[in-house]
């Protein structure tokens, strides 16, 4: 496959990652956040984070989005998933931790052989 297909390929699947995403955010955000635990401001900045994270794994060649999950609290990130190597893990650790708002990231993802 040349580069130019790969990179469309790529950027196309985050960005039907991205609409996904944020049509899913948009159809919970008139739920009722759980009482004590977050602010609907801090939810939506958290759904914001999340959203961010997993375009930019999409878009990173190192990572698969598919196959990794995000869940955002108060800034915290927290990945789980599967991963094909230890770069991969490492890389997707790297990239939620340089996405603007994430204060800590905690690396769940188990890699499988």
């Amino acid at each position: 496959m040349n580069t130019s297909v790969f990179v469309a390929s790529r950027l196309a699947q985050a960005l039907v990652l991205t609409i996904s995403l944020g049509a899913a955010i948009a159809s919970v955000t008139g739920c009722a956040v759980a009482r004590d635990q977050q602010s609907v401001g801090e939810y939506i900045d958290d759904a914001g984070i999340t959203i961010a994270v997993k375009a930019r794994l999409a878009d990173n060649p190192l990572t698969s989005a598919i196959a990794i999950s995000v869940e955002t609290l108060n800034g915290e990130v927290q990945l789980s998933g599967f991963a094909k190597s230890e770069l991969e893990k490492e890389s997707a650790a790297k990239v939620a931790a340089d996405t603007l708002n994430v204060r800590t990231v905690k690396n769940h993802i188990v890699v499988r052989p």
